[in-house]
């Protein structure tokens, strides 16, 4: 595939190899040069092993032809279809009463709410809309809904919902109520606020519409799982969600190398992760011409490993050692950003890359989490990198995953996952609560896509979204606390290491290049306090908690 010059491609590798090898990597105009190009956002430091950060957090991305990557932030949105089937069941909710409409309303919910409730139902809704762990009074939230317009359609908000603060977040007020009441069986309610939802949801709206648009499906799908279907009334709006598996290769990895350049959600964990990984071969001399395995439990497909690869290529000495990579699919769960679309395959790209920078790498791929299954050397250095895999099971399963990692005795292990908060330790359950808390995380993730895409729509966004959706649909508990998989960790016969100064400021430098609101703190427990010399680094959205990464070693005075 030929491919034109670009000055900013340019290595110290010759141009004819360079351009056989590496252009194959960039294929369709899109790349994962890391060090190849200058990164104006960040001030390079070198670490007494040589090692630059712009080697590990620089996303020079290749540039898209002249107009391309505008075209693709204005691309309207492809026709999706429904997922809202009725369920056939004699308890399908009575269309007459449960999709009656108001007539030319003057805002989202304004107009005389008497026609649209019996009086029980008016009581419930003068009484008040019961929020995210407060009473809002619902003439409230109709007035502040008014402001936001019918639907959101046309021109999305870059910064969505002044700040994302409680007041501002009001599809969370009217989705968690109607968990609530499917779960008390009060099925006028439950018409109510479901009729309100399909007035106001919206994909290509702000982050509030979109919420409410999955939001509704996902409590319809709920409901059809018990029995009680949900007519489709709401037009295009409720199409199915774009998702991983539902699109072609090409635009998912387009998708994916686009979010990493908007998003630290997934750049910044790897970002640490690559960071880390060198720095215990730096710390460690005995094991820098050993070779490497790394066994990945992710969601990155193959995104993760082209900057990681570069910089262990530059390092000074007698040169990188040989690689194994080891891509573990079916050892952990499924869950959002897990499955890839059938065709894509990035081993061949990855290999032709390794190649172009003289390195020896070799990529496996293995089911179980075993000796055996993964192949292990007596003399390698493993490092396995498990990022939000790990969470998307139940309690007990999720400690027993640890305890298999424990026993292949790993070198180094990346913990990275969703962070449900301090006080998440003890997750209620039940589905009203636990919804509630996927709800407010998949609010952080829309909120920041609004700002990260600045509003605009385009295929990409898109993908992304309606995988990060399918959080509303898993049994899965809702996201824990650091505190709590520390303390899993310890129980499973780890102890956490510390971050090395490179590493946490290779973090910070990435998140320069992004949104404003994004922050990166280190987060001791409460019971270690702020001297801790071991702890998690936090990704925070807004002041609010999103994900963490820690490091951990096997404790081998067990």
């Amino acid at each position: 595939m030929p491919f034109e010059d670009d000055e900013q491609g340019k290595s110290s590798l010759p141009e004819q190899r360079q351009q056989h090898h590496l252009m194959d990597w960039l294929e369709d105009s899109m790349s994962f040069l890391s060090s190849f190009l200058v990164d104006p956002y960040t001030t390079s430091t070198t670490s007494s092993e040589g090692i630059s950060n712009n080697d590990i957090t620089s996303y020079g991305w290749w540039t898209a032809p002249q107009g391309h990557e505008q075209a693709d932030m204005n691309h309207s949105a492809p026709s999706m279809d429904s997922t809202l089937t009725p369920a056939n069941s004699s308890r399908l909710l009575p269309q007459a009463e449960f999709f009656r409409k108001r007539k030319k309303p003057m805002g989202p919910i304004t107009g005389d709410k008497s026609m649209m409730l019996q009086p029980k139902e008016r009581a419930e809704g003068e009484a008040g809309i019961e929020g995210e762990g407060e009473f809002v009074n619902e003439g409230e939230v109709n007035k502040k809904l008014a402001s936001t317009g019918r639907k959101g359609q046309g021109k999305s908000a870059g910064s969505s919902s002044n700040g994302g603060g409680k007041e501002a977040r009001w599809a969370e007020q009217l989705l968690n109520p109607c968990a609530a009441a499917i779960e008390a069986a009060n099925f006028s309610r439950v018409r109510h606020l479901i009729c309100v939802l399909q007035e106001l949801q919206s994909f290509s709206g702000d982050a509030n519409h979109r919420l409410s648009a999955h939001g509704l499906r996902a409590l319809s799908n709920h409901l059809s799982s018990t029995g009680i279907g949900i007519p489709d009334r709401s037009g295009a709006d409720a199409a199915a969600a774009t998702t991983f598996v539902t699109v072609e290769p090409k635009l998912f990895r387009s998708a994916l190398i686009k979010f990493n350049e908007v998003s630290p959600w997934f750049a910044f964990p790897n970002t640490l992760a690559n960071a880390s990984i060198l720095q215990t071969l730096a710390f460690d001399p005995g094991r820098r011409a050993a070779p490497l395995h790394v066994v990945d439990v992710g969601v990155s497909h193959g995104v993760q490993w082209p900057t990681f690869l570069d910089a262990l290529a530059r390092r000074p000495g007698s040169g990188p050692p040989p690689v194994r990579l080891t891509v573990v699919g079916g050892a952990a769960p499924p869950g959002p950003f897990s499955a890839a679309p059938p065709g894509y395959d990035f081993r061949s790209h990855l290999l032709r890359y390794a190649k172009s920078i003289d390195l020896n790498l070799q990529i496996d791929h293995a089911n179980v989490l075993g000796s055996k299954s993964l192949a292990l050397v007596r003399g390698e250095s493993l490092v396995i990198c498990i990022q939000f895999r790990a969470g998307h099971n139940n309690a007990d399963d999720r400690t027993a995953f640890l305890e298999s990692i424990r026993d292949l005795e790993p070198d180094l292990v990346v913990l990275s996952e969703i962070d449900g908060g301090i006080g998440s330790n003890g997750v209620d359950g039940r589905f009203p609560a636990a919804f509630a808390k996927k709800a407010e995380l998949l609010w952080k993730f829309l909120d920041s896509t609004s700002a990260a895409f600045k509003g605009k729509d385009c295929p990409e966004r898109q993908v992304m979204e309606g995988e990060a959706a399918k959080l509303l649909d898993t049994s899965a508990p809702a996201a824990e606390g650091r505190d709590r998989w520390r303390e899993r960790m310890a129980a499973a016969g780890f102890l956490e290491e510390a971050f090395g100064d490179e590493a946490v400021e290779s973090g910070r430098a990435l998140l320069r290049k992004y949104d404003g609101n994004w922050e990166t703190r280190t987060a001791p427990s409460a019971a270690e306090g702020a001297a801790a010399a071991a702890a998690p680094v936090t990704l925070w959205w807004k002041g609010r908690p999103v994900s963490f990464c820690s490091l951990w070693k096997p404790n081998r005075r067990r």
